[in-house]
């Protein structure tokens, strides 16, 4: 027998076998031991989805950006749409009197479970999958269940409080999506609200500090959220487990993580679940301000909500500059972007939404190559001599040198001193451009080129930083 038809053979005969994977203890000593795969590193925009109940009325009072309102008001004044069933348990609150005046005293937040069913019959994922690959994005998050406790998937786990039929919706939502945005070549993740469920405790969060008290803390509970984070992983294998708020310290977590890295070991976990441990932090609506070199990714919507507001325009909703200058400085400095939508209950995207994202994806076209699989430089950020906002990202042998807004006679890179034989492009433009080298900085002409917004620089071989 040849050697190629000896190998045919034994792979046949199962002789021989790929390493076997690396198996996760339920102990924390064994959990650390996760590194975060290359994939997330790479992968640099991510799109958040909240949908749900919330969808149908999709209003909140616009009151401005979470970091930026009166934390004494922030519940009362909630621009967070998802957070309505909340709102309206506040008597005082604008949502309060926008919901008696728009659909009486006697109508109840789980009333819009058949409006919503009936709406989503309409949905198509496999439309939502090929708007979120060509705006760039590597993976997506879906709202398996926000803090109102509606279900986006046929949970086999009762609920003890409510009838499962009225918070569970009629299409397999999560199981369509994933299988849509997979085909797309893409990855997917699930969010699940661990810390807050209001089917369990109905009383109204007012303050920051009621919003730890009011999470369930039973054992009644903990098990429900078990049960829940075991069937996504079972049925999905949701390649991020993206909890919020915090988790009932009855759960058995060291079981769920370990059981989930078993059966998805390139999973990722984020730090919501209030333990001393994660693969990557989740800044709200900010970002770091410099490199972090733990992982990180900065979530937040397209305006001041993340579930569909229908109040929001141009002055609530991020530029389209903005998001891509923001998509730079998170990458310069290890993050990611967890860009959120929030679709319309038949699973419309408003207009406003739609083009922030056809911008983006239009810009990624043409400089993505400096932006997904790089890695941080030596430094994030510079100013150039012009003024202009500059950061950093490295690949390969190159440099990319973005540039936050466009300059009209050239550049002026301080602090960079280019190697015999490098070459400089403008991604998106033809040709190279000239270089010069002036004590210490680099200086590149004025160059044309075909991408909007932020022009990228590729430095080839990179070259070292001077000073």
């Amino acid at each position: 027998m040849n050697r190629r038809a000896f190998i045919s053979g034994a792979f046949a005969a199962g002789i021989l076998r790929a390493a076997p994977e690396k198996r996760y203890e339920a102990t924390w000593d064994s959990i650390r031991t996760h590194t975060v795969p290359d994939w997330y590193n790479d992968a640099k925009l991510g799109i958040f989805i909240h949908w749900g109940l919330y969808s149908v009325p999709a209003w909140a009072p616009p009151s401005g950006e979470l970091g930026k309102v009166d934390r004494n008001k922030w519940f009362y004044q909630n621009p967070y749409a998802e957070w309505y069933l909340n709102s309206l348990r506040l008597k005082d609150s604008p949502t309060y009197k926008h919901h008696i005046e728009t659909y009486g005293a006697n109508f109840d937040y789980y009333d819009f479970a058949p409006i919503f069913d009936k709406d989503v019959r309409k949905w198509k994922p496999s439309e939502w999958a090929k708007l979120f690959h060509e705006t760039g994005a590597r993976y997506v998050v879906l709202t398996s269940k926000h803090h109102d406790g509606f279900r986006l998937w046929p949970s086999r786990v009762p609920n003890p409080k409510r009838p499962s039929e009225s918070i569970t919706a009629k299409r397999d939502l999560v199981g369509e999506l994933t299988s849509a945005v997979r085909a797309e070549g893409l990855k997917m993740g699930l969010y699940y609200s661990g810390g807050l469920d209001w089917t369990f405790e109905p009383r109204p969060i007012a303050s920051e500090a009621e919003m730890r008290s009011t999470a369930p803390k039973t054992e009644e509970y903990a098990r429900y959220a078990d049960a829940h984070w075991r069937e996504l992983t079972e049925r999905y294998q949701p390649a991020v487990m993206w909890n919020d708020i915090t988790y009932p310290k009855l759960g058995k977590l060291t079981e769920i993580f370990s059981e989930y890295y078993n059966r998805v070991p390139e999973g990722v976990i984020d730090d919501r679940f209030s333990v001393d441990f994660s693969d990557f932090t989740t800044p709200e609506y900010s970002h770091y301000d410099k490199i972090t070199p733990k992982k990180w990714e900065s979530c937040r919507g397209l305006g001041f909500s993340f579930g569909y507001n229908r109040v929001e325009g141009p002055k609530e909703v991020i530029a389209s500059d903005k998001l891509i200058a923001l998509l730079i400085d998170i990458v310069s400095k290890n993050g990611n972007l967890l860009l959120n939508i929030g679709p319309r209950p038949d699973g419309s995207i408003s207009d406003i939404q739609l083009d922030r994202l056809h911008a983006l994806g239009r810009w990624l076209r043409v400089n993505g190559e400096g932006i997904f699989g790089s890695r941080p430089w030596v430094r994030a950020s510079a100013k150039s001599a012009e003024g202009i906002d500059i950061r950093f990202t490295t690949k390969g042998d190159s440099l990319y040198a973005f540039l936050l807004s466009q300059p009209a006679q050239g550049v002026t890179i301080p602090s960079l001193q280019a190697k015999n034989g490098t070459t400089v492009s403008v991604l998106g433009a033809a040709a190279a451009v000239q270089w010069s080298q002036k004590e210490g900085n680099l200086i590149i002409p004025a160059s044309r080129a075909s991408g909007e917004y932020a022009w990228a620089l590729k430095i080839t071989p990179a070259p070292e930083p001077a000073g």
